[in-house]
């Protein structure tokens, strides 16, 4: 078994993993690497490729040349330095967000005709992101329920493939067990073990201790918070955050606004859960928000659908908040903006660009964390300083993240038990402490668990 880490395993973000079995080569994720966010979920695909326009001033920003100039997917030439290009047989997605899925409609065409495979939300968003960018793939698209088991015909045996389903902050996340004469390749990105999840089912941990009997050979696991041993709390926490931010929401003729990361479809649930108490009509603004809400409807796994009216386009977005700057008590919008990212629906209207203007009395929401890095933070502060000029009340840190802490990457290694383990998801720095989690477990560094690099080969 060789393991070919492609992307991902130096930073956070653009996760790609590909595994050899004799002649046969199998891809885990092609996602993108947008620099300073850690989760990707709220960046659009085409705000963040008008961004290479400004500087590329020229007809070919789309491209995947372009792309890889500027890092934004990863650097997947090093499968044809070895070889393995020609031999991939399938492409497996783990889930939704665009660290992980985002870099495929741009690396697609290399892989012709090879089937890509991901649970139905995944591959709805897959779907969105290729219609806004208008990129035709001729790879056919194959959609599978969580929990399935599924026959990749290769050129040196069949392979049996499991999805196995797992939570995260968004729906339909699945680790990916690749079954091979060699032993059980796993996938376990991205790892966090909720329990007692608001929307859907807890990780099937039967399926995972019965996987471990079998025997791994090798996993790949999330590492991004293996320095952090407390438990992030689940949804349920969530919920009861949501719940008293929400109500202490007052003012008949204030406005009422809440950000949160589009994809996190169980998130919007619950936001929707407690807005309704409020009695205002709720409205969705921004076109990231409705393309996820559209992707989980088409999914059949979105239950506030018709709760809410979803704006997206310029126009109506103008009319709107027309409407609202003289019916400020009617409606409760959610929107994009939560990291004060530029030309979000949040960073518009404080900057005056809107027919809408804060006023003293008026409320937001912040259902997120900021993420720790120096452009998120200054752009954060600098957000929230002027809304508490005008005497907005806001509320932040509303929010748990969606990566699991040092205990749930114990509980997935104990129930495993692979052979060898290799960290990815983040900087070595980020990295590194599971390396000293596995030296707890028994492991040997550079024996059993393994450092990597972007580009590098293992084989076990």
């Amino acid at each position: 078994m060789e393991v070919c880490t492609v992307g991902g395993f130096e930073e956070v973000g653009k996760n790609m993993t590909a595994v050899k079995i004799g002649d046969d080569v199998f891809i885990f994720d092609i996602g993108l690497y947008i620099p300073g966010i850690v989760e990707l979920q709220e960046e659009h695909v085409l705000e963040y490729t008008n961004r290479f326009k400004q500087k590329a001033r020229g007809p070919q920003q789309y491209s995947e040349k372009k792309l890889r100039d500027y890092g934004a997917i990863p650097n997947d030439l090093i499968l044809d330095k070895l070889g393995w290009r020609s031999k991939v047989r399938a492409i497996f997605i783990s889930h939704a967000h665009l660290d992980h899925v985002g870099g495929l409609p741009y690396l697609a065409k290399r892989y012709p005709g090879v089937s890509i495979y991901g649970t139905p939300f995944t591959m709805k968003v897959l779907e969105a992101v290729l219609e806004d960018e208008k990129i035709r793939i001729n790879n056919p698209l194959k959609t599978v329920q969580s929990d399935s088991t599924h026959i990749i015909k290769g050129k040196s045996e069949n392979y049996n493939v499991d999805f196995i389903h797992t939570t995260h902050s968004t729906i339909h996340c699945a680790f990916i067990a690749l079954h091979t004469r060699e032993g059980i390749f796993f996938y376990g990105m991205d790892l966090k073990f909720d329990n007692y999840p608001t929307l859907g089912r807890p990780p099937n941990y039967k399926k995972l201790e019965e996987i471990g009997r079998k025997g791994v050979k090798a996993l790949v696991i999330d590492a991004l918070y293996s320095k952090t041993e407390e438990k992030p709390g689940g949804e349920k926490i969530a919920q009861h955050m949501l719940e008293d931010a929400i109500s202490k929401m007052r003012g008949r003729n204030s406005a009422f606004f809440l950000t949160t990361f589009s994809s996190h479809i169980e998130r919007l649930n619950n936001v929707i859960k407690f807005a309704e108490k409020t009695g205002r009509e709720i409205v969705f603004l921004g076109r990231s928000l409705s393309k996820y809400v559209e992707a989980a409807a088409k999914a059949n796994a979105c239950p506030f659908k018709n709760k809410v009216k979803l704006i997206k386009y310029a126009k109506q977005r103008e009319s709107f908040l027309r409407n609202l700057e003289k019916n400020r008590g009617r409606y409760f919008i959610v929107c994009t903006g939560h990291q004060a990212e530029e030309n979000s629906i949040m960073d518009r209207i404080v900057r005056g660009n809107t027919p809408f203007h804060f006023r003293e009395g008026d409320h937001v929401i912040f259902s997120s964390s900021v993420i720790p890095v120096t452009e998120n933070i200054l752009a954060r502060k600098k957000l929230d300083d002027k809304l508490r000029r005008i005497g907005v009340k806001i509320q932040t840190n509303v929010h748990v993240h969606g990566h699991g802490s040092r205990d749930d990457m114990r509980e997935l290694i104990r129930m495993l038990r692979p052979r060898h383990v290799v960290p990815a998801h983040g900087s070595l720095q980020q990295e590194t402490p599971l390396i000293e989690l596995a030296e707890e477990l028994g492991y040997k560094f550079r024996e059993t668990s393994h450092l990597s690099s972007n580009g590098k080969v293992l084989k076990f």
